[in-house]
């Protein structure tokens, strides 16, 4: 069992938020527990998520990018952007997203790779 943080890309106001989850809430609750994120933010829960935040797709919580670094701290896996959507992909035993997402990663490592010999080369 884990705990996930993804990439912080999601502006609020002037703060960069990002997505943690976990495999399971008892795991998700003991992580912002620790980090000092509050249980009401939660998203995606039937019952103790609130409003809006209820309709979220999946049990996650947005934290800014400061309580990201404590969880990692606190030993959260650090994922790219796909992260969320490739892990629910794996609970659904979605194998057509899991390859979508498999191919934009390899594409876009290429991309990067390219560019750090081209950057070699002209330095």
């Amino acid at each position: 069992m884990s705990v996930y943080v993804d990439q912080p890309i999601f502006p609020f106001g002037r703060i960069m938020m990002c997505h943690l989850w976990a495999d399971s809430l008892d795991e998700l609750l003991a992580m912002v527990d620790r980090i000092g994120v509050q249980r009401k933010w939660i998203q995606g829960h039937p019952t103790l998520s609130f409003g809006k935040h209820r309709n979220a797709s999946w049990v996650h919580f947005d934290i800014a990018k400061g309580k990201r670094t404590r969880a990692i701290e606190a030993g959260a896996i650090e994922t790219d952007t796909y992260g969320a959507v490739y892990w629910q992909a794996q609970r659904e035993g979605n194998t057509a997203k899991i390859a979508m997402i498999d191919g934009v990663r390899a594409r876009r490592r290429e991309v990067e790779v390219a560019a750090a010999e081209e950057a070699r080369l002209d330095g």
